[in-house]
C-alpha cells in the first residue's frame, strides 16, 4: 500500500538517502529542508513521488507553516520521520537565547507532531531520531539560561526526545504509533564528519532501520519505545529518561517553551 511520508531533513545524509529509497518502493514522499536549492537537488535525486517543503526548524513560527502547507496538501499523512538534527551550527545561541540543539533536535519536531497528528490515523507512525548519545537534561540550558558545549546540547536534546516520545505514547489515546530510534553510531553523514572528523559506517545502516520503524511488523506495537540500531534490539535509554521527576521537569518545560511561541 502507498503511504504518504514526510522526512525533516531529508536533503542529505541518512534523510536523503531513506527518502530515495521509500520512493523507490512506490511511496509518496514530501521532503523538508532549509534550503530551496539543496531541496531541488534533492527531488531531483529521489524522482517521483515527491514533494519539497522548506522551513528552518530554529524557527517554531516556521515549523508551524510547515505543519500549515503540509496539512492544506493532505488530508492523510501515514508517517512523519523528524530526522533534522544539529549538533554544531555557526550560531548555537539563537536570538532569543534557546540552544539551537534543544529547538530543532527536541522542540521542533514535538511541535511538528502535535500540529500533524490530526492527519496521522491510528495506524500511522512517528518516527523520532535519538542517539547513542544521551544525557540528563539541564532544564536552565534547554530554557536558555545555560551555555552547553555542542556535544553536551546534543547528548541532552537527544534523551528529550525521547523522554517525549515515551510520555506521548502513554499520553495519547487512538494516536498513531511513536517510537525513539537510535540509527546507529557514527554513520556517515556531514553531522558525524563535521563534528567527529571521520569518514563514518554505511549510511544504510541508519537508513533501513528507519524504513522498518516506518513500514515493518516489529514496530506496530512498540509506541513509546526506544530501538537502539547498535545492538539491533529495542533498549531501555538513559536511566534519567526513566526517572519520574526528571521526566516531568523535561516535559513541563518542553510544553512551556512551545506555549511562548504561540
Amino acid at each position: 500500500m502507498t503511504k504518504t511520508i514526510l522526512i525533516t531533513g531529508s536533503t542529505d545524509g541518512i534523510g536523503l538517502l531513506t527518502a530515495k529509497k521509500l520512493a523507490a518502493h512506490g511511496h509518496n514522499v514530501l521532503l523538508h529542508g532549509r534550503s530551496i536549492s539543496k531541496l531541488e537537488s534533492a527531488a531531483a535525486e529521489v524522482g517521483e513521488n515527491v514533494e519539497t517543503y522548506a522551513a528552518d526548524l530554529s524557527d517554531l513560527s516556521a515549523v508551524r507553516e510547515l505543519a500549515e502547507n503540509v496539512r492544506a496538501r493532505h488530508d492523510r499523512l501515514d508517517v512523519l520521520i523528524n530526522n533534522a538534527g544539529v549538533l554544531k551550527a555557526p550560531q548555537t545561541v539563537l536570538e532569543n537565547g534557546q540552544d539551537i540543539r534543544f529547538v530543532v533536535n527536541t522542540l521542533a519536531p514535538y511541535l511538528l507532531t502535535d500540529l500533524l497528528q490530526p492527519n496521522i490515523p491510528a495506524n500511522g507512525r512517528v518516527v523520532n531520531l535519538s542517539s547513542a548519545a544521551q544525557a540528563p537534561v539541564n532544564i536552565r540550558a534547554m530554557q536558555g539560561n545555560v551555555p552547553l558545549a555542542d556535544m553536551e546540547a546534543y547528548a541532552q536534546s537527544k534523551l528529550a526526545i525521547t523522554i517525549w516520545t515515551r510520555e506521548w505514547a502513554k499520553s495519547q489515546a487512538d494516536a498513531p504509533v511513536v517510537v525513539a530510534v537510535n540509527p546507529g553510531s557514527l554513520l556517515a553523514s556531514k553531522m558525524v564528519q563535521e563534528g567527529f572528523g571521520v569518514a563514518g559506517n554505511d549510511m544504510n545502516i541508519g537508513a533501513d532501520i528507519l524504513i522498518e520503524a516506518t513500514l515493518g511488523a516489529r514496530f506496530a506495537d512498540a509506541s513509546g519505545t526506544y530501538f537502539d540500531n547498535d545492538s539491533g534490539a529495542f533498549a531501555n535509554p538513559h536511566a534519567a529518561a526513566l526517572d519520574i521527576d526528571h521526566v516531568a521537569d523535561v516535559m513541563s518545560t518542553i510544553k512551556e517553551l512551545i506555549k511562548q511561541t504561540n
